[in-house]
């Protein structure tokens, strides 16, 4: 692996996607020594910070996707601290074919996102906020839950806190191919590019565009299906959120939004989950699709509606 000091320190640019402001790249070290990169930006006012939003991603994301929901944290008055997990974004990928959605374990996503926390903690002021996005919501949760960081309030956007049916019933098949050595293997072969008018995350053709302009621009931040291994670890995590007390130790307020137009993950995890939280406000973006923070205008807004709330409950 490189040295961290060798890597790139500039953002993808493109017109009408700026960074905020005063937003830097950072690097740092994750489990074995891989190369994670992340995106720091300052609050607006020194004098005035609310504290510090951790925004962590989805699957297939990376930071330059999340430039404008950055530039609304920073407005609210929040320094940023937003994460490519490992294999993913432009940190260090698993595999030699760096396009598989591949990860050996939820914990190297969990130890992550810790080591980020602790490696930037001098420039991440408190009160801490976690924002999370599909993935990033089990990522998160079990980060949380495991007392792996430790944060004031919580915001999961469409949270991956259960798969859709199709893939629960692969349980036996994903165990048979990672012990057989094909963790590596594609579970879903890669097909055609997406088209807009097919897609299932967003009713937004703008911000639905900006990921493919970035990944045009930067194939290197393109990531494809996932292997089995992804698959496994996925419902390893999954399963953990089951058990009687793995959610006791989640006390803080907790702002969940699922949508209502919903193909990719399980809406019903999110009540079962909800009721299990100790202060937790769950509702259903109606229309929305899967990427909440990347859909219309009008549903975006009533996620930040949430959020807002959620402050509020934790007096941020």
């Amino acid at each position: 692996m490189d040295d961290i000091a060798s890597k790139p320190s500039t953002f993808v640019n493109l017109k009408g996607n700026p960074a905020p402001e005063g937003a830097s790249i950072v690097w740092f070290k994750g489990d074995g020594g891989r190369a994670l990169r992340a995106c720091a930006a300052p609050a607006l006012s020194a004098a005035k910070t609310r504290g510090t939003v951790i925004v962590c991603p989805g699957r297939t994301e990376f930071i330059e996707k999340y430039f404008e929901v950055g530039r609304e944290l920073q407005q609210m008055g929040f320094a940023v601290l937003i994460l490519d997990w490992p294999g993913q974004g432009m940190s260090e990928r698993l595999l030699d074919d760096t396009k598989k959605g591949h990860i050996d374990r939820f914990e190297t996503f969990m130890g992550a996102l810790a080591n980020g926390l602790d490696a930037f903690s001098d420039r991440l002021p408190e009160p801490r906020i976690c924002l999370a996005h599909s993935m990033g919501g089990a990522i998160a949760l079990a980060a949380i839950a495991q007392d792996l960081v430790k944060v004031e309030a919580a915001a999961f956007c469409a949270p991956m806190w259960g798969l859709k049916s199709k893939f629960i019933g692969m349980s036996y098949l994903v165990w048979a191919m990672r012990v057989t050595g094909r963790s590596g293997d594609y579970a879903v072969q890669p097909g055609p590019p997406e088209k807009f008018e097919t897609n299932i995350v967003t009713h937004d053709k703008r911000r639905w565009e900006l990921q493919r302009a970035l990944t045009d621009a930067a194939p290197e931040l393109e990531l494809g299906p996932v292997t089995w291994g992804w698959l496994g670890a996925s419902l390893e995590i999954l399963a953990t959120f089951t058990k009687p007390k793995a959610l006791s130790n989640v006390t803080i307020p907790v702002f969940v939004a699922s949508a209502g137009d919903e193909k990719l993950v399980d809406n019903t995890s999110h009540t079962a989950i909800a009721k299990r939280l100790k202060d937790c406000e769950h509702v259903t973006i109606d229309g929305a699709m899967h990427e909440i923070l990347m859909e219309t205008d009008d549903k975006r807004a009533e996620f930040w509606d949430g959020f807002r709330r959620l402050l509020k409950r934790a007096g941020i």
